[in-house]
C-alpha cells in the first residue's frame, strides 16, 4: 500500500521537572515505590504561566523547521488531544492563528488519549488519500499530539498522579508513493476504567471562589453534594487493574496486527514504539513475545505517561537520537483512554 512518510518532528516540554522524591512533598510515596510500579523517574509540568497552546505550537514550529516546511504549505491540521485549553475554538484552529497558517484548510481535534497520534496518522493518510486536503502548493499535513494533564490530577492521591506528565509534540507528514503505511484503529466503550469528567464554570460551588457569589440564581439547580461531586470527578480516575489487562492484550493483539498488515514479523522491525505508560506493560509483552529490550524505544523514565503526546514525543527523541534513519521501519501502537487502541507501520 502506497501510504505517507513523516518529514518533521519537533517536542516541547514545560519549563518544569518533578522528580520522584520530589512528590513526597505532596503525597505518601517514594522514587522506589514508583520506579518499582511504573519505571518512571521523571515527569515535566506546566506552571502557572505555561500552556498546552504554547507548547503545541512550539513543537509545531520545530517540526516545521525539521521539516523545512513553510506554514504557507501546510493543508491540514490535527491536534490529537484530550486535555486542550480551549472548549472551542480547537486547539488545531489555536495553533493555526499562532503559527500563521493560511486559512481555507481543515483544523480540528480529535480525542482518542493515549491512542490520539495512531488515530491521527490513519485520518491525515485518509484525507491525503480520498478527500481534499493537501492539495497543489499546501501537500503537508501538520499532526500534534500535546496533553496538560497536571490539571486534572489530584496530587494528595499517589495511584493515578504520580504516573502522568505534560507534553506535547508534532509530526509534519506527506503523501508517499514510495513509503508503505499501513494503520489500524479500534474501541470498546468503557467509561469506568478511566475518565475524567468536564467541569462547567456553573456546575461550581459558590465555596470555591472564597465565598463570593458569583452565580446568585442558577438555573441548573445544583445541588452542593452534587457540584462537589462534579469537582472529584474532574480529577482523572482509573481503575489501574483494568487498564493493565486491557493494555497488555491492545498491544500484543496490535504488534501482531502490525505483523499481518506488513508482512514483517516483529523480529525483523527495527523498532516498536508503542505508548509510554508503564514499563511492567512493556515487558510483559516483550517477554511474552520473546523480543530483546532493545527492541522497545522507550522514555518513560523522562517523561512519565503523556497519553496523546507519548508516541511523538517518542518519535522525536529517536530523530534526535540519529535512530530514524533512511529505511527505518516502526511498529506504532497507541492504548488508552475510551477504552481505544491502534497500530500503525511507518517507514522512514
Amino acid at each position: 500500500m502506497k501510504g505517507m512518510e513523516i518529514v518533521g518532528l519537533g517536542k516541547a516540554l514545560p519549563g518544569v521537572r518533578l522528580e520522584n522524591e520530589e512528590l513526597k512533598e505532596y503525597m505518601d510515596t517514594s522514587d522506589e515505590w514508583i520506579r518499582t510500579r511504573t519505571g518512571i523517574g521523571s515527569r515535566y509540568l506546566c506552571t502557572g504561566e505555561e500552556s498546552l497552546t504554547e507548547l503545541a505550537s512550539g513543537a509545531s514550529l520545530k517540526a516545521l523547521k525539521d521539516a523545512n516546511v513553510r506554514p504557507e504549505e501546510i493543508g491540514l491540521v490535527i491536534c490529537a488531544t484530550c486535555t486542550t485549553d480551549y472548549m472551542v475554538p480547537s486547539m488545531a484552529c489555536a495553533v493555526q492563528e499562532i503559527l500563521g497558517i493560511p486559512g481555507g484548510v481543515p483544523a480540528f481535534d480529535i480525542n482518542a488519549a493515549c491512542s490520539g497520534f495512531v488515530y491521527g496518522l490513519q485520518l491525515v493518510n485518509a484525507l491525503m488519500r480520498g478527500g481534499d486536503a493537501c492539495r497543489g502548493k499546501r501537500k503537508y499535513a501538520l499532526l500534534i499530539g500535546g496533553e496538560q494533564l497536571s490539571k486534572m490530577l489530584d496530587f494528595s492521591e499517589r495511584s493515578v498522579s504520580v504516573l502522568f506528565g505534560d507534553g506535547a509534540a508534532a509530526a509534519v507528514v506527506r503523501a508517499s508513493e514510495e513509503k508503505r503505511f499501513y494503520c489500524h484503529t479500534a474501541a470498546e466503550g468503557d467509561r469506568s476504567a478511566l475518565y475524567a469528567h468536564t467541569v462547567g464554570r456553573n456546575q461550581i460551588p459558590e465555596s470555591a471562589y472564597e465565598g463570593r457569589q458569583v452565580v446568585p440564581e442558577n438555573p441548573l439547580q445544583i445541588r452542593q453534594e452534587t457540584a462537589e461531586k462534579i469537582l472529584r470527578d474532574g480529577y482523572l480516575q482509573m481503575d489501574g487493574k483494568k487498564v493493565f489487562r486491557f493494555a497488555v492484550k491492545a498491544l500484543a493483539g496490535e504488534i501482531e496486527e502490525m505483523e499481518l498488515r506488513s508482512g514483517i514479523c516483529a523480529e525483523d522491525i527495527d523498532y516498536i514504539v508503542c505508548h509510554q505508560a508503564n514499563v511492567r506493560i512493556i515487558d510483559y509483552v516483550r517477554k511474552q513475545k520473546k523480543l530483546p529490550e532493545g527492541k522497545f524505544f522507550m522514555n518513560l523514565r523522562e517523561y512519565g505517561n503523556t497519553s496523546g503526546a507519548s508516541i511523538p514525543l517518542a518519535l522525536a527523541d529517536m530523530k534526535e537520537k540519529g535512530l530514524l534513519r533512511p529505511g527505518t521501519r516502526i511498529f506504532c501502537v497507541g492504548f488508552g483512554a475510551g477504552l481505544t487502541w491502534g497500530g500503525c507501520y511507518l517507514e522512514f
